[in-house]
């Protein structure tokens, strides 16, 4: 198979069950995908089920969810992450259960890195990022945290890249406001 083809033409081939097709997209894209989602989730075991979920999904019908508006990249970044929040939030559920369940046990005191955690978590900037709105705190995560350009963040929240940069600026100011 050639690799002049374009990523739209890959995954209508796919969408019709084109395993070579398949095969060549993934080959094109988990590598940067499992190097950025690790960016966001230490738990190599975690970033490894959520790349094998993506590309799953794609081969089970997703690849015929694209509609060619925009970036490939942008769009299977979108449903990665999604996916990875997703495991992320049934992680937390799951050891929440296990916080209450430990209560009703007597456990013992934290341990400094729970108490440490819960610093970060609970803190100063963890409040002001809290505090940011949802467009603003998006724009943040996806150059700060994401390591984005401004133009792939722009692709990724579907914005312009001026409306990034003003909603960056924005963010930032309202942070250092709230942490003086």
């Amino acid at each position: 198979m050639s690799t002049s083809q374009s990523d739209g033409d890959l995954l209508s081939r796919v969408a019709a069950g084109d395993r070579a097709a398949f095969e060549e997209f993934y080959r094109r894209h988990a590598g940067w995908l499992v190097l950025r989602l690790r960016h966001r989730c230490a738990d190599h075991a975690v970033v490894d089920d959520v790349v094998q979920e993506t590309f799953l999904g794609i081969w089970r019908g997703g690849a015929a969810r694209y509609r060619e508006q925009g970036d490939v990249t942008g769009w299977l970044w979108r449903i990665g992450s999604r996916r990875l929040v997703d495991a992320l939030r049934r992680q937390g559920a799951k050891e929440r259960v296990r916080q209450v369940l430990a209560r009703f046990r007597g456990s013992a005191e934290p341990s400094a890195e729970d108490l440490v955690l819960r610093g970060v978590e609970h803190g100063d900037l963890a409040g002001a990022l809290a505090r940011l709105s949802p467009e603003l705190r998006a724009v943040l995560q996806a150059t700060v945290l994401d390591g984005l350009t401004t133009g792939e963040a722009a692709i990724l929240l579907g914005i312009p890249p001026g409306t990034v940069k003003t909603r960056a600026m924005r963010a930032r100011r309202q942070l250092r406001q709230e942490l003086a």
